[in-house]
């Protein structure tokens, strides 16, 4: 987009660009979400920015009324697999805060300066920056949503110290955080119950209905559960085990609605990392416009995304976790997969200290399963030592799943290992890495879908056939399994 076609954006408060550029007024100081409700300012008076702290950096500030900072991330992160969207996709997850920058440049090959200087030239704004806004982002929902002491609440969200927080929050906010709490809670700070409640933003419209039931039917007993349209799920954090609930909040069929969340940490710190994991499990960051400027002119995928409009590409809180799941699930029904998978956590998981309802573990760590005996396992031998042999991957770093790993070598070095098929790498890479554009053409649900609408559907011809919905083909994946309900329930109505 250029300028002109972002302030058209701007005059007719399209949501769809909410997190995707910014818009910052010169004669007020502030900056604003391209659907902010204010009145449009003039042309001359506007600037663009493709980050918020880009924004920030340039002596913005955010404002009041819109809350740019709480907009959805841009879907645009996710699909790129060069070094700046790696970089972002690794700042975005913390890792400026637990490293800092030298710790993301060594991960990504770069040097400081050519890491700064790449991110400056596409967002505007240094790795510093960026981190700093993350930073402030997450001070402001522990401030406005816990009783938490403020000086708590500075160290939580990664600020080296109480000055550096108080400074940031003005700058940013201009208010104190205590007016930010006072202005939250009416003057009565929260109830302190150990619970912390969020919304947490998408853009366009969301297929709950489809993507909570297919979380549900592969729930691993205690760590997961599916009850009554919530999802629940155990989490493995820096600081610490937590516990999250999903569900679907008041205005989640319209456009730009939220989902409930809501959170039960040991450490506070922890926020933005479950925060972030959340939003990756549900693919809050996706555009489903460009998604059905793609997918839905197609006659086979079209009807099915009419149907269920939103869709999304669930993705996981752990792609290591996934990895262990999909070897355990070859060559058997999700039911029997999640069988297995509940002995495992039984056997090598770690029990919380605070069991919840069905919830009474953690998924078992890479470390856990490296040093298992593969005929323990309650699963055939073979399979037990691929599995071992994975774990011990994952645990040393030969196989790096981070954020900020290359795909493309991440799926090679999985292959490379003993009982992970193309399949299951490719599977891990869509769920567990975000990959937006990855086509499953050996699977047997994209076979049979394929089938029944009378197209080629061997792995070849299929692959080249899915040519045509990239770089959406993990959506089109997801439609395509949904799409043989779709069709029973049409035949169902017919008779």
């Amino acid at each position: 987009m250029d300028d002109d076609q972002r302030y058209r954006a701007v005059r007719s408060r399209d949501s769809r660009f909410d997190g995707v550029f910014y818009t910052a007024v010169r004669t007020t100081g502030i900056y604003c979400r391209p659907s902010c409700p204010a009145v449009t300012p003039r042309r001359e008076n506007v600037r663009f920015y493709r980050s918020a702290a880009a924004a920030q950096e340039s002596g913005y500030r955010a404002c009041k009324r819109c809350r740019p900072d709480t907009v959805p991330g841009s879907a645009e992160w996710n699909v790129r697999a060069d070094v700046v969207g790696r970089a972002m996709r690794l700042i975005n997850d913390g890792a400026v805060d637990r490293g800092g920058v030298s710790a993301v440049a060594d991960s990504l090959g770069y040097s400081e300066r050519q890491l700064n200087r790449l991110l400056t030239t596409e967002v505007g704004a240094g790795p510093l920056a960026l981190a700093r806004t993350e930073r402030a982002h997450t001070a402001r929902i522990l401030v406005e949503t816990t009783d938490l002491p403020m000086a708590d609440t500075a160290f939580a969200a990664g600020f080296a110290s109480v000055r550096q927080f108080n400074e940031t929050m003005r700058a940013i906010y201009d208010r104190s955080p205590g007016r930010m709490r006072e202005d939250a809670h009416g003057g009565t700070l929260a109830t302190g119950s150990g619970t912390i409640t969020l919304r947490l933003p998408y853009r366009g419209r969301i297929d709950l209905s489809g993507m909570l039931p297919f979380l549900g039917e592969r729930a691993v007993p205690g760590v997961e559960e599916y009850i009554d349209g919530v999802y629940r799920r155990t989490l493995r954090l820096a600081n610490g085990p937590g516990i999250v609930e999903l569900s679907p909040a008041s205005g989640s069929r319209t456009t730009g609605g939220h989902v409930l969340c809501r959170l039960r940490l040991t450490e506070p710190r922890d926020l933005a990392g479950a925060v972030r994991r959340c939003r990756s499990l549900l693919d809050l960051d996706a555009d489903p416009e460009a998604v059905a400027e793609i997918l839905g002119p197609d006659p086979l995928l079209g009807p099915v995304l009419r149907a269920r409009p939103g869709v999304r590409a669930p993705g996981h809180v752990d792609p290591a976790e996934l990895t262990v799941r999909a070897v355990l699930g070859q060559q058997v029904s999700v039911k029997a997969a999640r069988t297995l998978a509940g002995r495992l956590v039984e056997r090598f998981g770690e029990p919380l200290g605070r069991p919840e309802g069905a919830l009474t573990h953690t998924f078992p760590t890479p470390d856990a399963l490296a040093a298992a005996d593969p005929t323990e396992m309650s699963i055939p031998v073979a399979r037990g030592r691929a599995l071992v042999e994975v774990a011990a991957a994952l645990a040393d770093g030969r196989v790096d799943l981070g954020p900020g790993c290359d795909r493309d070598e991440a799926e090679r070095r999985l292959v490379g290992l003993r009982g992970i098929g193309p399949w299951t790498a490719r599977y891990v890479r869509m769920r567990g890495l975000g990959d937006p554009d990855v086509f499953l053409e050996t699977d047997l649900g994209v076979r049979k879908a394929l089938e029944r609408s009378a197209l080629p559907a061997t792995p070849a011809a299929a692959a080249r056939g899915a040519l045509a919905w990239s770089p959406w083909r993990s959506y089109a994946t997801h439609l395509l399994w949904a799409s043989s309900a779709h069709d029973e329930h049409r035949e169902r109505r017919g008779r």
